[in-house]
């Protein structure tokens, strides 16, 4: 379990440093297939940061899970614990990027 995490959490990290370096938004989902007047409306600088960031916090999730597992050898149920982690941080990542207009330049 502790290699799927570490494979995991190094391609969370590069991803998540080539959105926060680079500024390429068009490897976010659903940004990327919308017409030229919606991304228009969106502060493309923040959207890249803050999904970059949660990249790169779930690459430390993981890594942290994979460490644990294999320095002390914990069941990997526990290791789980890394995963269940992850898929929180996407999903409310996810959500707080959809309401409240958050990434929409201000008029």
């Amino acid at each position: 379990m502790w290699l799927a995490n570490f494979i995991a959490a190094f391609m969370l990290l590069i991803f998540g440093l080539i959105l926060r370096l680079f500024k390429a938004v068009n490897l976010i989902s659903g940004y990327n297939t919308a017409t030229a007047e919606e991304r228009a409306k969106y502060d493309e600088e923040a959207l890249s940061k803050f999904v970059g960031n949660m990249f790169i916090y779930s690459a430390v999730i993981l890594f942290v899970g994979g460490t644990l597992s294999l320095a002390f050898a914990i069941p990997d149920y526990l290791t789980g614990v890394s995963w269940v982690t992850f898929v929180l941080i996407m999903l409310f990542g996810v959500i707080y990027m959809n309401t409240g207009n958050r990434f929409k330049k201000k008029a």
